[in-house]
């Protein structure tokens, strides 16, 4: 090929040559066995010009790639990286990635609950920490040069979104960033926004996965593909689901059916059966047997409950499924052993450990947050290892964990999402589907989907068919960024910082529709007008005369009608058993006798009434013998008795005979009576002024005499309607503009009336609020300025630290909760009446919780787990009495030790014992299994 180029064409290709393999891109290649694909070459190269880059890109196509190029980037320019995730397994996981390839000398880890060499050039953190780092002023980000914010799209959390948009706003400058996301479908806006708060940002997306995915349907025997390739490459649903999805849904063969008066004959019985073995749900060993033997484990099966995934192992073992030979079991025990050599014999038992290691010698594991943190790291790196070959998790799994597999199992295509059961979304199923296909390893990846009664192909098609899913900010100030912010920059500098947020991008961005159709409004208005315009006088406050003439006449209508629905109650409620009415209106016009007159108070003259919440409902005996309750509609005028009668006491509504004797007397007694017609009154218009004024104007104005009048009104009332239209969008409009910032300006109101603030400067009180991180900071500082938990023990201090962190899962908190006595039950009493005070100044100062910001009631379900297990408790009892899960019981404490760190630090020093006890309460929750380090 060389051959064919000229010499000038060589020499410039030589030339090109030597600069690439100058660039630091291609001494990153020589590290790795395996090319890199064009996104991450493009990505690369971008970062190396100096830009931030944006990859989307699928889960498991390697964008990690490019994190780990900013981190040998910023080595070999002598810079600081800062390598974030959202979860601390993700970071341990990363820690020891990057350890291994750098040496552990130059990479650190800070999580919630571990420092490792936080100094090194390189360290990996959570991204609250950097938060932290950044409205701490660390020094730490002295000599930064790039941040990687690994799963970035986890800005959508509802929960913890706001930290990444806090970091990426409040990143100096000089930091170079790369954001690493899943394929979402406006990764374009998102990048976008970077441009506009980072600088010069680079987008790179790709949809390409390296190991391509099939999608299957299990439906008793048979394995169906979900699609098949039609014409022109293009993908239609299988028939043979659609055909069997049909059949199901035409299924309705019962004994008792009848057919034109026979029974159903026994070929068409014969044939129900048949149709019935072919559609089934396979059980769990069935599934996993059956991937086993077309050759697709290792598979993960996402069941959406950690019971559910407990079951599925025991239901596996039950069956005698053995996944590993005696070789694999060994490997596997021994490195069991070794992981699990620190947990005491007598907390092994508890745990569970003897039927969890049984699993996982046969090559079948289940995963989920209520594990052991050990035990989930243990069951993570036998998967990776290929020595379990079965995981049945919950959809944590994931959340960017590395734990890939040939095959991703779905049981249902519906799980709880906290409030009901709901269908998954196109993006949870792409990120739970994708985690099949191992690059490397796998030619392709399986992403098979068990048969359920009244599944749809076609819902399954658009949930597989559909990649992406949009990225939308759930960004929200609070009180301790108020406080941050305002120490920083002031308030004026932190409000515009506000206003830079992604959501305010978004919600700027939605109003450019809006705003057009004001443009268009406007020159509606415009034309309205012109033909509105008459030539004796100004028709459009002409218009405005007829306007309130007619609203005055309706306002004055609605009142009559009221007075006189209230005066019909009045007459009603007046009513007795035995009186004689006539029934004005309504399908019961006409002679009728009260039995029963149905006040809402429930008892009039002795007589049971109904409880009718709008006014008198009687229940009469018309002369046509049938007894109904009437309504209020059937009485738009007063009505009186005008006869009364005597009700048998044997007088039985539900007898006929009764019904009729009583009728009879009814008319005999009354039946010659002639109603008085109700005669209307005079109009109540006639004698309002309001109305007489306004008569009088519209005759006296010059537009009252035009022959084109009410040609001119048409014109007029269309152009009031669409002023009226034009008037809301602009409300809309300015409801969505500036909404950061005015809820930035509720809080600050609030925390200048607690003192937290004065004008620019942040007051003692302040400051203690900008070391407290959490969802209740303020109810926190409000603690501690009230001196609430001076005097408690470290586990009493403890215990009331758990309410600010804990919140029980629905269902948990269903009965009231024990709690330790004595000094913890009082401060714990006076912190949910300090919550109720803010609560009721919240509302005041219009913060809501439903819209994410405010403070939620302190939870105190784990108070009396965390204070036995300070106290010294073993973990026997201690989870026996907490009923939880090892592992809830174990992050549950972190957070607690993570609150109490905060506590310590921001607690007053001079003559507090608050800050002194916090540290010990530390100390005394910080061993057995919560302090089990979980960095490998």
């Amino acid at each position: 090929m060389t051959e064919d180029l000229s010499p000038a064409e060589r020499y410039a290709a030589a030339r090109k040559r030597a600069v690439e393999q100058a660039t630091a891109l291609a001494s990153f290649r020589e590290m790795y066995e395996f090319g890199l694909d064009p996104f991450q070459i493009e990505a690369c190269q971008a970062l190396e010009a100096g830009k931030g880059v944006l990859v989307a890109a699928p889960t498991g196509s390697g964008k990690t790639i490019v994190g780990e190029f900013a981190v040998h980037l910023a080595l070999q320019q002598g810079k600081k990286c800062f390598y974030t995730t959202p979860i601390k397994a993700l970071s341990n996981q990363k820690y020891a990635d990057l350890a291994k390839r750098y040496g552990a000398d130059k990479v650190g880890l800070l999580t919630g609950d571990n420092s490792v060499n936080s100094e090194a050039p390189v360290v990996v953190m959570t991204t609250e920490v950097l938060r932290n780092m950044l409205y701490a002023g660390s020094q730490s980000l002295i000599g930064l040069g790039h941040v990687v914010m690994d799963e970035v799209h986890y800005l959508s959390d509802r929960f913890r979104g706001a930290v990444w948009e806090e970091v990426i706003i409040h990143l100096p400058e000089s930091v170079t960033l790369v954001s690493l996301s899943a394929t979402v479908s406006n990764a374009e806006e998102f990048g976008d926004w970077l441009d506009t708060v980072r600088g010069d940002t680079e987008v790179i997306v790709s949809e390409h996965r390296p190991v391509p995915l099939f999608q299957h349907v299990l439906a008793g025997r048979r394995m169906y593909d979900l699609f098949e390739e039609g014409e022109g490459r293009r993908r239609t649903v299988n028939p043979d689901l659609t055909r069997m999805a049909r059949l199901e849904a035409s299924r309705s063969y019962n004994p008792r059916d009848r057919r034109k008066g026979k029974m159903v004959r026994e070929a068409d019985r014969e044939r129900e059966r048949r149709s019935r073995s072919r559609i089934w749900t396979p059980g769990r060993p069935e599934v996993i047997e059956r991937l086993d033997a077309e050759g697709l484990l290792p598979a993960i099966t996402f069941i959406f409950s950690r019971a559910g995934c407990e079951a599925a192992v025991q239901q596996c073992l039950y069956a005698g499924l053995r996944l590993n030979d005696d070789d694999a079991r060994l490997r596997v025990r021994e490195l069991v052993e070794e992981r699990t050599a620190s947990i005491p014999n007598e907390d092994l038992h508890v745990l569970g450990y003897y039927e969890w290691l049984e699993g996982l010698e046969r090559g079948i594991a289940a995963h989920h947050a209520g594990m052991l943190p050990t035990f989930k790291e243990v069951v993570e790196e036998l998967f990776v290892r290929g020595l379990v070959k079965a995981v049945f998790a919950t959809e944590t799994l994931a959340l960017g964990i590395n734990m890939p597999a040939r095959s991703v199992v779905l049981e249902k295509l519906v799980k709880w999402n906290g409030e009901q059961h709901a269908d998954i979304t196109p993006g949870e199923y792409t990120q739970l589907t994708g985690r099949a296909g191992r690059r490397g390893i796998d030619v392709e990846g399986h992403a098979v989907v068990l048969w359920q009664r009244a599944m749809s192909p076609e819902h399954l098609a658009g949930l597989a068919g559909t990649r992406t899913y949009p990225l939308r900010s759930s960004f929200k100030p609070s009180y301790n960024m108020a406080v941050n912010l305002v120490e920083q920059f002031g308030r004026h500098r932190s409000r515009e910082l506000l206003e830079t947020s992604f959501a305010q991008f978004q919600a700027d961005k939605s109003v450019v529709g809006i705003s057009r159709q004001v443009q268009k409004n406007e020159e509606g208005l415009e034309g309205y007008k012109a033909s509105m315009t008459c030539h004796l006088g100004d028709f459009e406050e002409y218009a405005r005369l007829r306007r309130e003439l007619k609203d005055r006449e309706n306002e004055i209508a609605k009142q009559g009608a009221v007075q006189r629905r209230v005066a019909a109650a009045a007459a009603l409620e007046k009513l007795k058993p035995g009186d004689v009415i006539h029934v004005p209106t309504g399908k019961y016009a006409g002679l009728a006798l009260v039995l029963d007159p149905g006040l809402p108070a429930g008892r009039a003259n002795g007589h049971r009434g109904f409880e009718h919440q709008d006014g008198p409902r009687p229940l009469v005996l018309t002369a046509e013998r049938q007894v109904k309750r009437l309504a209020s509609m059937d009485f738009p005028v007063p009505v009186e008795a005008v006869e009364r009668m005597r009700i048998p006491k044997s007088f039985n509504a539900r007898s006929p005979q009764s019904r009729r004797d009583l009728a009879s007397a009814l008319r005999t007694k009354a039946g010659h009576i002639v109603p008085d017609r109700h005669r209307k009154g005079r109009a109540a218009a006639a004698d309002d002024r309001e109305i007489a004024q306004l008569r009088t104007e519209l005759r006296a104005h010059p537009c009252h005499g035009c022959d084109e009048r009410e040609d001119h009104a048409r014109w007029a009332e269309r152009y009031h309607r669409l002023l009226r239209d034009t008037s809301q969008l602009e409300r809309r409009i300015e409801g969505r503009t500036n909404t950061i910032a005015r809820t930035f300006d509720r809080i600050v109101a609030l925390l200048t009336e607690l003192d937290y603030l004065r004008g620019d400067e942040v007051t003692e009180h302040g400051k203690r609020l900008a070391r407290l991180y959490g969802e209740l900071d303020l109810l926190a500082s409000e603690c501690l300025r009230a001196g609430v938990w001076e005097g408690l023990g470290p586990a009493e201090l403890a215990a009331c630290v758990s309410a600010l962190v804990y919140e029980a899962r629905v269902g948990d908190d269903a009965l009231a909760p024990k709690l330790p006595s004595g000094n913890a039950k009082a401060a714990l009493g006076e912190m949910v009446r300090i919550w109720g005070r803010l609560d009721a100044l919240e509302e005041e100062f219009r913060i809501s919780q439903a819209e994410g910001v405010g403070q939620r009631e302190p939870d105190l379900g784990f108070a009396w787990a965390a204070y036995m297990w300070a106290s010294g408790k073993g973990l026997d009892e201690v989870l026996r009495e907490a009923e939880m899960p090892a592992g809830d019981f174990v992050r549950w404490c972190k957070q607690v030790i993570d609150v109490l760190g905060q506590i310590s630090a921001a607690a007053p020093r001079a003559g507090g014992t608050v800050g002194k006890n916090a540290r010990k309460a530390v100390e005394q929750l910080l061993r057995g299994v919560v302090a089990y380090s979980s960095v490998g």
